[in-house]
């Protein structure tokens, strides 16, 4: 039942060990759990092995006092059996999945004791020093000093340990390099160890959670990236597969030497077979045809730093339809389709005046829109359904009130259109084929709308047969004619030469600076907090793709059914001959002829 993400953001999970948590020792009533106690940067965890007992979570600045009750005390409350008791007193605690139920966290305020009792018994006097020096962190003022020592304690915890070489495969491998790093999921870093040899790429959580080690066989590396994680660049991410959303492992360094080194030792092993692509050689795929719209647009978001693994920088796709009311859904009408060659922002022209007169007047540095269209917020507003626990951490243990939830697709798509501060582009779930995160399959409670209708499954428009064919007609949508002849409008804007600079301007495509690669750079800063408060900022607004193209992209090549020559035109039936077969005669006749052929379109294909 635990997680990571019971974690608060930026939070670390250092150690457990397994105790009994005792409640009113010493009284008619004392009771005794089972289960095992969680050391975080920024609370004390303790999970119970009785499911239908809540989680209890106890903020570290909401101590008001950690001991080690001593023998001499005479504290009646722990007279007997007190080796190894650990006394915490507290204003506030929260009680988290109460029978084994996904729910907002219940609080309770007021002051409660609460006595641990680990197994091991000689372990007290570290655990009750190790809460103490957390309890000063989360006691400073200012986040920026509360960060430092935090990350202080946990540099400190990693020089005393290394990685485990017993954990390797096999004897005969050979050590490369072994460095410090944290693996990064949605919401959560994990800081360990990683270490390199010449047949796998190993990560060691501190905590050894949720697993002892990670493995990755390099031979079966097919695409590794480079990231910027928190605007630095020290992310990598790792992929086993060609065209899988989901990566194998994203891990964050401490520095950007040993990210480039391991990359430079792990980019050579990829298969054989594999190349380095670029932008410009997918979009070469994507122009002849070779690569679907929804594989190029995962490449491009792939490029451009967007990761599952990083809600501030998830994967960003475009709404495709514009018709959420018709019974019957029809792709070869242009007026079913959103207008790719706009930001959502510029589709409404009356919304669009509004907030242009707004922009006049602002002084410098001006912005059109005050948010963003990709943020975490956005991400699991979209996936709350199969994501409850993201959503929970994201937001302090509580969902968003019901009328503000994904309800229904019409309304959404309506609100992006009129909304005063509703900007956001899709994800990409919603070309794919689960259609879970339509669906309240976990039965949570999301709370009652206004009309006191409660929220259940998302209402889907009239020409969807149910979640699945929604999917599949989202999926067709993407691969219309229509969209193929307009996407590259999209790539424009959001990857590409309409992205930055005055043809943003002319594009009403101008966000918050802050959102933009090199808006600002985290290193000039020298005050702690100053920092913590921007990168935090940052991190919840969202933030704008690396810039891939700064030309204009050029259209998909389109065989239109008009200029295809059918195989009953040709002078040579499929089984007859080739052209290499004709002869001298037949090769000079056709040169002869190709004087008559009239210039029907052309394209540049490559690069510009």
């Amino acid at each position: 039942r635990f997680s990571l993400l019971l974690l608060n953001l930026e939070e670390y999970y250092f150690e457990q060990h397994t105790a009994n948590h005792i409640i009113k020792k010493g009284s008619r009533d004392e009771r005794k759990f089972r289960g095992s106690l969680k050391i975080c940067s920024k609370s004390i965890i303790f999970e119970p092995d009785d499911n239908v007992q809540p989680i209890i979570k106890i903020p570290l600045r909401d101590c008001i006092s950690i001991k080690a009750p001593e023998d001499n005390e005479g504290n009646s409350l722990f007279m007997r059996d007190a080796s190894g008791g650990i006394s915490v007193s507290c204003s506030q605690v929260f009680l988290i999945k109460e029978r084994n139920t996904i729910a907002p966290y219940k609080t309770v305020r007021g002051r409660t004791e609460h006595l641990f009792q680990l197994d091991v018994a000689g372990k007290q006097g570290d655990v009750v020093q190790t809460l103490h020096q957390l309890h000063r962190a989360s006691c400073l003022d200012k986040m920026g000093d509360q960060a430092a020592m935090i990350t202080a304690i946990l540099q400190s915890r990693l020089a005393r340990t290394s990685f485990d070489k017993n954990r390797f495969q096999s004897i005969s491998e050979k050590l490369h390099m072994e460095c410090k790093a944290e693996m990064v999921t949605p919401l959560v870093t994990n800081p360990g160890h990683v270490c390199v040899t010449d047949a796998n790429l190993y990560f060691q959580p501190l905590n050894g959670y949720p697993k002892p080690v990670v493995q990755i066989t390099l031979q079966n590396v097919h695409r590794i990236y480079k990231r910027r994680h928190g605007l630095m660049p020290l992310g990598l991410e790792v992929f086993c597969t060609e065209n899988d959303l989901c990566s194998d492992i994203y891990l964050k360094f401490y520095n950007y030497q040993d990210r480039d080194k391991l990359y430079s030792f792990i980019a050579p092993h990829r298969e054989k077979h594999v190349t380095e692509h670029t932008a410009e050689s997918y979009m070469l795929q994507w122009q002849r045809g070779h690569i679907s719209n929804y594989q190029y647009l995962l490449h491009l978001n792939n490029l451009a730093d967007r990761s599952c693994n990083d809600l501030s920088q998830y994967p960003v796709f475009p709404w495709i339809i514009a018709d959420y009311s018709s019974s019957v859904l029809d792709l070869t009408k242009p007026e079913s389709f959103r207008d790719l060659s706009k930001p959502i922002g510029a589709l409404n022209k009356e919304r669009l005046d509004r907030l242009l007169a707004r922009y006049q007047e602002m002084p410098e540095p001006k912005f059109m829109y005050g948010s963003h269209y990709s943020s975490p917020g956005y991400v699991l507003f979209y996936l709350v359904r199969v994501a409850p626990e993201y959503m929970l951490c994201l937001q302090n243990g509580k969902f968003d009130h019901a009328d503000r939830m994904f309800n229904s697709l019409a309304e959404t798509w309506k609100n992006c259109l009129d909304g005063a501060t509703d900007f956001k582009e899709l994800i990409p779930e919603f070309y794919e084929n689960d259609s879970s995160f339509l669906v309240n399959s976990l039965k949570l409670d999301l709370g009652k709308r206004q009309g006191g209708k409660m929220v259940e499954d998302v209402e889907l428009p009239p020409w969807a047969s149910g979640p699945d064919d929604f999917l599949q007609k989202s999926q067709e949508a993407l691969e219309s004619q229509y969209v193929s002849e307009h996407l590259h409008e999209w790539i424009d804007i959001i990857f590409g030469y309409k992205q930055k600079g005055s043809e943003a301007v002319k594009a009403h495509n101008v966000f918050h600076p802050l959102t933009y690669e090199g808006g600002v750079d985290l290193n000039s800063i020298m005050d702690p907090n100053e920092k913590v408060a921007l990168l935090t900022q940052i991190l919840e607004f969202g933030q704008t793709p690396k810039q891939l193209f700064t030309t204009p992209h050029p259209q998909r090549i389109i065989p239109t059914p008009s200029h295809s020559i059918s195989i009953t035109d040709s002078p040579v039936s499929p089984n007859e001959e080739s052209f290499e077969d004709l002869t001298e005669e037949s090769i000079t006749l056709a040169w002869n002829n190709i004087v008559k052929l009239k210039l029907d379109e052309q394209y540049k294909i490559h690069k510009e």
